[in-house]
């Protein structure tokens, strides 16, 4: 059985309102067009050692491969572009079960 791919955002500020909402608009399709499903998103996160309480996303992908590529394929790039380092974010590409 092949194992899952997982992004998480882990975002350590605000973001700026006017940056995320052009980033979410070009975002989240690119990632749904790349295989990806948002398996949780909230504000509402209990932070323990070294977290922030901030918004946490986390996106599934039926392998690690898939996951990378959704993060390095054109159309998230370009969100990223308009997000134009709107948010400091934690991100992170990893393999599950």
């Amino acid at each position: 059985m092949m194992q899952k791919g997982y992004i998480l955002f882990a975002h350590r500020s605000p973001a700026d309102p006017e940056k995320r909402e052009a980033y979410i608009k070009l975002a989240f399709p690119a990632i749904k067009l790349a295989g990806g499903k948002v398996l949780a998103q909230s504000k509402n996160v209990i932070v323990k050692e070294n977290g922030i309480n901030e918004r946490t996303i986390l996106v599934e992908f039926d392998t690690l491969e898939k996951a990378i590529n959704a993060y390095n394929s054109k159309d998230y790039q370009e969100a990223l572009k308009v997000l134009d380092n709107g948010s400091d974010r934690d991100v992170r590409i990893f393999e599950g079960i």
